[in-house]
């Protein structure tokens, strides 16, 4: 590759990773042993609770390509609680460090597909928690009742969260050029700002989307430079659904057409339709967005007569939307600038009229936003409590039900199988969070078989005891 090349690999707006929080460490069981202390009580430690995974956006970032080659990460496990009441350290926090704009949802690994959206990660520093560390398990200290003066037991550590997730970048611009290739749009950022994307005479010369900021007087916006779309764009042509997506968080379209008709001899009409139709295709809200049209290589201009045709298409779309269209109320048609970016002929002009129209747009939405909560991790904990404490209740048949739930199962995980006390604290929990409650709604009858993952236990009216199966798997 030639010095002063672009390589199109250095951006990467889209990954899959797999993400584990750490582990809970275990709580300690002892009891306090020194000379003269002939009845020391217990004095187990807590385990540390694992360290959790942070998506954060990092401004001194623009692409994924930290995540091309990695798809694991795994914060640090939580250390075991010991005696003489000393707990265990907390795991590290892992912090993957993101562009700003980028998006965190849920992925599935199976059906490749992406799922619920879990945080927009839009302003410098925004974090969301996208799996949580487990909680060290408690030392034999917290489970003393007037009735157990000596327990006999701790808990385990509470397993780490762990998902996969797909990262989005989607470019933060005021304003994004739009065209076919090939129509100059590369040489109006590098005018209008101080970015330096590769020019070339022939199409495709950009790859991947630039960013500039374009400055007019006291005033100043960012324009994105955004790959040439094709016919068929929006159903993932040329690779156009990619850059499409990076256009979505635009206020204003400033739609580029060449008026030379470059060396293929398009139409300036055609063209300007073919790009309408792939915008309205992907999202008529995107093709609703403001739009400013910019006839560019106006010095290569073959005729004056198509800059007519140009403004008697922009009319007559014009009257057909306020005719009908459901966007019609707030419709104003776009300006025509005819410009060499080259020249520098009407880029002044341009740029003038492109700050006024972004100014407007950022008043109206500051106007138009009502107060948001930002707060991701609150959120995103709530949902994720609600999913904890759900459980399901099946009925297998002839006397056999099992139960199924994130935090069911997790209780099931931190007890010691061994131990009678732990599995009798179990019981007191389960019979808490409403499980037994529930059994007996699904039809459970005493001496019923009860399963939650490889475990086995007899439902008794209002107690659970492991029964002689306990710890059978499956």
């Amino acid at each position: 590759m030639a010095a002063g090349e672009e390589n199109p690999d250095l951006f990467i707006d889209q990954v899959h990773i797999h993400v584990k929080a750490g582990d809970g460490g275990a709580g300690c069981m002892s009891f306090r042993r020194e000379a003269y202390v002939p009845k020391g009580g217990p004095d187990g430690g807590d385990g540390g609770s694992g360290g959790n995974v942070v998506v954060q956006a990092d401004p001194s970032l623009s692409s994924l390509i930290d995540y091309r080659f990695q798809h694991h990460f795994q914060a640090q496990r939580g250390t075991h609680g010991q005696g003489a009441k000393k707990h265990g350290a907390n795991g590290q926090d892992l912090v993957l460090r993101v562009p700003i704009g980028t998006q965190v949802a849920l992925y599935d690994e199976t059906s490749r597909t992406a799922g619920e959206l879990i945080a927009d990660l839009t302003a410098a520093g925004q974090r969301v928690i996208v799996a949580r560390g487990g909680q060290g398990g408690l030392g034999n200290t917290h489970f003393v009742t007037a009735t157990r003066r000596a327990p006999a037991f701790a808990e385990l550590g509470e397993p780490a969260e762990e998902n996969w997730l797909e990262l989005t970048v989607k470019l933060m611009a005021d304003a994004a050029l739009i065209g076919m290739p090939s129509v100059g749009k590369s040489s109006l950022i590098a005018y209008m700002s101080a970015a330096r994307p590769k020019i070339a005479d022939y199409p495709f010369t950009t790859l991947v989307p630039n960013l500039g900021v374009a400055r007019v007087g006291e005033e100043s916006f960012v324009v994105a430079d955004i790959p040439g779309l094709i016919e068929g764009a929006s159903a993932g042509r040329g690779l156009g659904t990619e850059f499409l997506r990076h256009i979505e968080r635009s206020a204003l379209l400033l739609h580029v057409i060449d008026a030379s008709g470059s060396w293929e001899g398009r139409d300036v009409v055609t063209d300007y339709q073919v790009i309408r139709q792939e915008l309205a295709s992907y999202s008529p809200e995107l093709a609703a967005r403001p739009e400013i049209v910019v006839l560019n290589k106006i010095d290569l201009l073959p005729e004056p007569a198509i800059i007519e045709r140009l403004q008697a298409e922009l009319l007559e779309r014009a009257l057909a939307r306020v005719d009908g269209n459901e966007f019609a109320a707030d419709y104003e048609p776009p300006r025509l600038f005819c410009v060499s970016a080259v020249t520098g002929e009407g880029m002044d002009a341009l740029m003038r009229a492109t700050a006024d129209r972004v100014r407007e747009l950022r008043l109206a939405a500051a106007a138009a936003a009502l107060p948001t909560n930002d707060s991701y991790d609150q959120i995103w904990e709530m949902r994720q409590r609600e999913r904890d404490r759900a459980f399901t209740v099946a009925n297998l048949g002839g006397g056999v039900f099992r139960v199924s739930g994130k935090a069911v199962e997790r209780m099931v995980i931190q007890t010691e199988w061994d131990n009678e006390e732990a599995i009798a604290h179990l019981q007191h929990r389960l019979e808490a969070l409403g499980v037994e409650k529930a059994l007996l709604a699904a039809g459970a009858q005493n001496g019923d078989e009860i399963r939650i993952l490889g475990r086995a236990f007899a439902l008794q009216t209002s107690l659970w005891s492991a029964d002689d199966e306990a710890g059978e798997r499956e």
